[in-house]
């Protein structure tokens, strides 16, 4: 088996030293489509999210997690929109990352979202500390996949993301194999920094 990293780094080229887990990571599209996560290792993974921080421990974020192969994961990569439609069924698994945007009846939680793209963010580098890879996804049918899963009006689809295993290269489309080795880039930190004083 030929892995995209068996040729061309996709470590990040960074200004200063980061640990080698977040440098690492990277949002590959090309996921072994027989691979399968195990229980303990997914399991792991969403500990990881669970223990991510939260304002005032309200932790507002709940998952639906779907293993390729399931009902619910046919269901979430149907609602899939654009190119996320063509590879994401690779993936061992989707994962809908949801916002519970209420205290109780009468509050808001202002940092609902926040507090799930923190936990999102843990549950990312978990799994790159893992050996597995994942894809953040924006391109979805919110109101579809609210209703085929029963979701309240106070629980808001953040984002999807795709967790699996990098695939031979050998598997890939020329499209795919051109978005996997193309150079990753970041803006200047100086571009970033309203004030650095």
């Amino acid at each position: 088996m030929t892995l995209i990293t068996d040729s061309i780094s996709r470590a990040a080229d960074t200004a200063s030293p980061i640990l080698p887990v977040l440098a690492e990571r990277w949002s590959p599209r090309g996921y072994d489509s027989a691979a399968v996560i195990d229980e303990t290792t997914l399991t792991t993974v969403l500990e990881a999210a669970r223990w991510a921080p939260s304002a005032s421990n309200i932790q507002p974020s709940r998952y639906i997690v779907a293993r390729r192969g399931s009902a619910s994961f046919g269901t979430i990569h149907a609602a899939l929109m654009g190119f996320n439609r063509a590879w994401a069924d690779a993936a061992s698994v989707l994962i809908v990352n949801v916002a519970e945007l209420d205290i109780d009846d009468t509050r808001q939680n202002p940092w609902a979202r926040y507090d799930l793209g923190q936990a999102v963010a843990h549950l990312t580098i978990q799994a790159q500390h893992e050996g597995l890879h994942t894809h953040q996804m924006g391109g979805y049918d919110a109101a579809a996949l609210a209703l085929a899963f029963g979701l309240a009006d106070n629980q808001a689809i953040v984002s999807i993301t795709a967790i699996g295993v990098l695939a031979d290269v050998g598997t890939l489309s020329k499209e795919l194999l051109e978005r996997e080795s193309a150079p990753r880039t970041r803006k200047p930190l100086a571009d970033l920094l309203l004030v650095n004083d």
